[in-house]
């Protein structure tokens, strides 16, 4: 079973500003204490095949999990990462891929604002396919609303 999730969000900072925190380990940095209890870099420098193990606050759901950056198109501004231990993968996913994509504003001509958008891709074998009622929406409203505020307090 296959499934995609997205939620964008206007941010009142320039595409390249933006990029600067969701294209790179900036973005786990400034998770930590809302979302994340630790983030660690386990390899890389937050380039493509750069892994982390990201812990999560107690009540979250699980405890951790490792998640290894799979493309990071600085021309482009696309970053995926895909689950590899831990959280979903231990209850019957096989595919949990968030996908972050930072565009200019079409409506805004001035250039002092953008477009992020996040995308979770996900896929669950067959004998686990009640669990994909457990995949939703928050993760990406969360990892928004971290960005846009450390975004807007940085600007």
């Amino acid at each position: 079973m296959f499934g995609t999730l997205s939620e964008e969000a206007e941010v009142k900072v320039p595409a390249s500003k933006a990029w600067a925190l969701y294209g790179t380990l900036e973005l786990a940095k400034a998770a930590a204490g809302k979302m994340l209890e630790a983030v660690d870099v386990e390899e890389g420098d937050g380039g493509a095949g750069t892994i982390l193990k990201l812990t999560l606050l107690p009540g979250l759901g699980f405890k951790y999990y490792k998640e290894k950056f799979t493309k990071v198109d600085n021309e482009n501004k696309v970053k995926e990462t895909e689950i590899v231990e831990g959280g979903f993968l231990d209850i019957g996913f096989i595919l949990y891929r968030i996908r972050i994509e930072i565009k200019e504003n079409p409506n805004d001509d001035t250039g002092s604002s953008c477009v992020v958008k996040l995308t979770l891709e996900y896929e669950v074998k067959e004998e686990a396919a009640a669990n994909a009622s457990l995949v939703t929406n928050a993760p990406l409203l969360a990892l928004l609303s971290v960005g846009s505020e450390h975004l807007l307090k940085s600007n």
